[in-house]
């Protein structure tokens, strides 16, 4: 891509994605490659290229199998900046060391300055938080470089400003560093001379043109949701091939309440595409029936879509595309981006498709984050009430029931899930927080309701606060709502007698209990 700017090498971090996603809203286009790319495949491919990011990883520099860089990018006269793993990278491959240091540094420490010159500090605060995340340390200098930064216990920044290299141990990525955008700022723009040419009017523009070329006269089918991403991708699409595109909503029976007829209801009202309704609950409750396993259960509904769409596509003559609107957190944690992240979990449309894939994906959104999706869907004329509908998972409540899927915990899980929502919108909440849900356990605990004991199940809520869902906190919800909530639960519906607010941060948490 001609305007790639960054490159991002990517060594395991989970939060490598996350700090793509800090440099794109900074308007400078990134894009995260392996690691072992060589000077010469950079120089061929990237022809705009103004720094490199290492990123951090599990790995350690140290042991024989580690992970480690063509020295001779070095020669390629750009700015690096190595983040945790990265800097440790840097360290060794300058003859410097790094060991295992006698305690882990994990979360919020404070940052000192020692070199207030330095040109990646320009406007940061001293002492300023920042989040830690490695158990190895810098013990040695790497030969031409200098401390420009420490922590209670570690060297936290190193720099070699003749040549524009630099190191970081902390991740300035993620929120918690509080001053971590402004030294991305100074990278990016007072070191690496970046220009501000990432928008999504040009990314629109360019991906129809895409579209239509790969596309050609062939029909597409796409796999409807409601949710921001389908819609999404829906819309893109069909700016560019109109009705050469069917959208197929599958009502798997694992959908919130109402939800397939609101989602036709509001489509039929909104767009002109064509659009089928196909009732295939009983189809997958029973290819469900008996499955615990939450990555067996994602694998399923994703091969049931398949012979969902495969049936379709026979009837349509054959469609040669499947369209879906993955977007990169899908990519990320599923692993499937051949990098060397760890897989978090497989999604239905990711990680889920069989090997046999009679159809050629079309995935416009592929390289976009969240909050990116929401920005194209603005420019494409999306109503907010589309755009700003919290995210639900594309396997929906078979990843919602914890254990085995069945229409009776669906149900259950459908009118509980329905007075949160509502009672989030009532209380002017809903836009407030970034994805509110509930979640059916596999438990059941005594209550007693009236004078009678009973033996019900238990039901989490669930509300996180986010701005990109590669690291989420769970929202403060005010005591009085929640205390409303769980009663109306209980009184209303019916298998539940307890109910429990969950508070888990994502990391260490994922966001879906599944």
């Amino acid at each position: 891509m001609s305007k790639t700017q960054i490159l991002i090498l990517d060594f395991g971090s989970q939060y490598t994605q996350l700090l793509a996603r800090r440099v794109r809203h900074l308007n400078v286009y990134a894009e995260v490659i392996p690691f072992d790319k060589t000077k010469e495949e950079l120089q061929k491919e990237y022809t705009n290229l103004k720094a490199i990011i290492f990123s951090g990883g599990p790995s350690s520099v140290y042991l024989s199998e580690a992970y480690t860089v063509d020295k001779a990018l070095f020669d390629l006269n750009v700015p690096i900046l190595g983040v945790c793993y990265g800097m440790q990278l840097i360290t060794e491959m300058f003859e410097g060391k790094v060991e295992l240091a006698s305690s882990q540094e994990f979360g919020k420490a404070q940052l000192f300055i020692d070199d207030l010159k330095t040109p990646l500090f320009k406007n940061v605060k001293n002492n300023s938080q920042v989040w830690m995340s490695h158990a190895d340390h810098l013990t040695q200098m790497p030969k031409g470089f200098k401390q420009i930064a420490h922590s209670d216990s570690s060297v936290a920044g190193i720099a070699n400003e003749e040549k524009k290299i630099y190191g970081i141990q902390f991740h300035a990525e993620v929120t918690h560093s509080e001053q971590g955008i402004q030294m991305l700022e100074n990278f990016l723009f007072d070191i690496s001379k970046c220009q501000k040419d990432w928008e999504m009017k040009e990314f629109i523009k360019e991906k129809i043109a895409e579209i239509k070329e790969i596309v050609g006269e062939e029909q597409v089918i796409l796999g409807l949701s409601g949710g921001v991403d389908s819609s999404v991708a829906a819309v893109l699409i069909s700016k560019a091939i109109g009705k050469q595109l069917t959208c197929i909503l599958v009502d798997t029976g694992l959908l919130r309440k109402n939800e397939a007829q609101k989602v036709m209801d509001l489509y039929n009202k909104e767009f002109d595409m064509n659009i089928k309704l196909i009732d295939a609950g009983e189809t997958f409750y029973n290819a469900l029936k008996g499955e615990t396993d939450p990555e067996n259960k994602r694998k399923i509904i994703g091969r049931k879509f398949i012979e969902v769409f495969s049936d379709q596509a026979r009837e349509m003559q054959g469609a040669k595309f499947l369209a879906q609107g993955t977007i990169y957190p899908d990519v990320i944690e599923s692993s499937s981006h051949g990098h060397v992240s760890k897989t978090i979990k497989s999604h239905h449309n990711v990680g889920g498709l069989p090997e046999d894939l009679k159809f050629e994906l079309l995935e416009p959104l592929r390289t976009l984050f969240k909050d990116e999706v929401r920005a194209v869907g603005k420019e494409l004329g999306i109503p907010d009430l589309m755009i700003n509908r919290h995210p639900f998972p594309g396997p929906g409540l078979g990843v919602r029931v914890i254990g085995e899927v069945t229409k009776e915990k669906c149900d259950i899980l459908r009118e509980a899930d329905d007075i949160f929502i509502n009672n989030l919108i009532e209380a002017n909440l809903y836009n407030e927080v970034s994805q509110a849900f509930v979640t059916l356990l596999p438990v059941k605990t005594v209550g007693v309701m009236g004078d009678n004991r009973t033996y019900d199940y238990v039901v989490a809520l669930r509300s996180v606060n986010t701005i990109d869902f590669m690291t989420a906190s769970s929202s403060h919800l005010p005591w009085e709502f929640l205390d409303k909530t769980v009663n109306e639960i209980i009184n209303k519906v019916d298998g539940v007698n307890r109910v429990v607010y969950d508070i888990t941060s994502k990391p260490p948490g994922t966001i879906e209990w599944e």
